[in-house]
């Protein structure tokens, strides 16, 4: 079950995100669902746009089915998705 701790382990490909901080500007405000995720990616939906995000040098908050929301660093979702299951959880 996905929730706040364990968040950079699960598939997250049909949350809701926001990017709340970026190295580039431009990127901040990006809000939608995440419909791909590769290695250093986001693919999301914004405004029916696709819109792509690096993971490392950004800070996302994203809203889990339950409605609780958390924020994560890029870098605690680096890599594939399939090899993020296997990584020690540290502190984001």
């Amino acid at each position: 079950m996905r929730n706040l701790e364990n968040l950079p382990k699960h598939e997250l490909i049909g949350l809701e995100v926001e990017v709340i901080k970026s190295e580039n500007e431009c990127e901040e405000g990006i809000k939608g669902k995440v419909v791909d995720e590769g290695k250093n990616v986001l693919k999301v939906e914004c405004e029916g746009v696709e819109k792509t995000v690096q993971k490392r040098g950004r800070v996302f908050k994203f809203a889990l089915p339950s409605g609780k929301e958390g924020k994560v660093k890029g870098g605690a979702i680096s890599g594939r998705p399939e090899e993020r299951i296997k990584k020690r959880l540290r502190k984001w």
